[in-house]
Formats: structure tokens, C-alpha cells, sequence
């Protein structure tokens, strides 16, 4: 059985240095068994290589893969905070903005990018409650912004 961390490698992926936060935060809170993600944009070494609105300037698929980005830089914080991928117990609940033309409704497929992520590192561990919510605008003109709770052993 693979680790989280094996499982990032065999999806030709890298875990990324968490990103600084933009505002007064911090990555990560945690209380108890519990670790909280401050909301995690589909930064890219300190960029964003999509901005606008999923139904407009942005594709659906291109959101898509901003939501996959997204889950791998919370998977970062939550790495950071807790040691290694394999003290987290479950992805308890994830919630996914979507920054949506009005005409747009498919922000549920949209979180499905970060989701998607989460059980294929996690198992069945990654399955997750969720909320996928449009919204006018995010941080630096972002397309989807995610958060994550996670148990830790």
C-alpha cells in the first residue's frame, strides 16, 4: 500500500511550498483532531495562470484543473501543519468557490477537480462532504478558491 506522498509522485505531480498567505492568517488552524485550510488558490509557484469567470473568460474544464491546483496546495498546509500525508485520518469536508458568470451553474463539476485529487491521494479517506458555491469575485481575480478540513491520527 502507497502512501499519500507515492501516490502525489505516481500522478506526476509535486507537493508545493505552501503558499504565503495574501492577507492576516495563517495556512492552517488546528484544534483538536481537527486541521482547517485557509482558502487555497490555484497558485502556481506565487501565480495564477487563469483569472476571471467560469462562463466567461474561463472555461468549465479550465476551472477544473484551477480546482485540482487548488487541492494541491491545501494538501501542502496540510502537510506542513501535520508532518506527513499519512497522520491524516480523513478529508472530512471540502468547500469549493467558484467565481461564476451568472449564466453559470456548474460549479458543483468544477469542485469535482479538487475532489477528484483528494481520493486519489487519500483513498477512501479522501471522500469528503462538500459545498460548491458561485460567487461574483475571489482574491486576485482567481478562479476557484477551496478549503479543506481534515482529521489527523
Amino acid at each position: 500500500m502507497s502512501t499519500p506522498e507515492e501516490r502525489i509522485s505516481e500522478l506526476g505531480l509535486e507537493i508545493p511550498e505552501v503558499a504565503a498567505p495574501l492577507a492576516s492568517y495563517v495556512p492552517t488552524a488546528r484544534t483538536g483532531s481537527l486541521v482547517y485550510t485557509a482558502g487555497q488558490l490555484p497558485l502556481v509557484k506565487g501565480e495564477l495562470a487563469v483569472v476571471g469567470k467560469v462562463g466567461a473568460e474561463v472555461t468549465e474544464e479550465q476551472a477544473v484543473e484551477q480546482a485540482r491546483i487548488c487541492a494541491l496546495n491545501a494538501i501542502a498546509a496540510l502537510r506542513a501543519e501535520v508532518g506527513e500525508l499519512s497522520k491524516i485520518a480523513r478529508i472530512v469536508k471540502v468547500v469549493g468557490f467558484v467565481a461564476s458568470d451568472p449564466g453559470f451553474h456548474g460549479q458543483p463539476k468544477v469542485v469535482n477537480g479538487a475532489s477528484e485529487l483528494f481520493g486519489q491521494v487519500f483513498g477512501d479517506a479522501g471522500k469528503h462532504a462538500r459545498s460548491a458555491v458561485g460567487v461574483s469575485v475571489l482574491p486576485r481575480d482567481a478562479v476557484v478558491e477551496v478549503e479543506v478540513i481534515a482529521e489527523v491520527r
